[in-house]
């Protein structure tokens, strides 16, 4: 038969408590380590504008966009590389979402970011471009034009879906190039 808790429980006898004592001798508390609680970084915003003129000039183009690829990969690279990004073996570093631009916005921010993102050394990034959902004429307007663009750049080895978590068929995950790395 199980006794109703009363919360002593918890509470050690006198003389387990004074056996303890003996057994620990005397104790020093140790000193503040003047420790720092740690703190979340700052939360930087995905949207980004296109205030500033772009440092790099505007190579892409939207003719035949219609044709754009759901998946891509660069001629000479190995299908487990684009295995591997549907995957999720390559870490996502940054992110850029488009939603709510227009085309010419989101391809001047698109540059950019990818300029910038080649700039740092990143490998994997997500370009978020939405379903089209919210689309007068209920196309993915921008997930067609974000995939043909990125099939134009030279530094993209690869892209596809993003995971279910991070957007799925709204979003691409981009493989770039990274000056002086193999791909593993």
């Amino acid at each position: 038969m199980k006794r109703p808790l009363t919360g002593q429980e918890n509470q050690a006898e006198p003389e387990d408590a004074a056996l303890f004592r003996a057994a620990v001798g005397e104790v020093k508390p140790l000193p503040d380590q003047n420790r720092i609680e740690p703190q979340k970084p700052p939360r930087r915003s995905m949207r980004r504008t296109p205030a500033e003129p772009p440092a790099i000039p505007d190579t892409l183009s939207d003719f035949a966009a219609e044709n754009a690829p759901d998946e891509f990969l660069r001629n000479g690279l190995s299908r487990m590389t684009l295995r591997k990004l549907r995957r999720g073996h390559w870490p996502v570093r940054d992110s850029l979402d488009l939603h709510g631009n227009s085309s010419d916005a989101a391809r001047k921010l698109l540059q950019e970011f990818l300029h910038e993102a080649a700039q740092r050394g990143l490998r994997c990034v997500l370009v978020i471009h939405g379903k089209g959902m919210n689309s007068p004429s209920g196309e993915a307007v921008l997930r067609r034009l974000t995939r043909h663009w990125l099939a134009q750049r030279p530094d993209v080895l690869a892209y596809c879906d993003a995971l279910p978590r991070d957007g799925g068929s709204g979003a691409a995950l981009v493989l770039l190039k990274v000056i002086g790395a193999s791909i593993k």
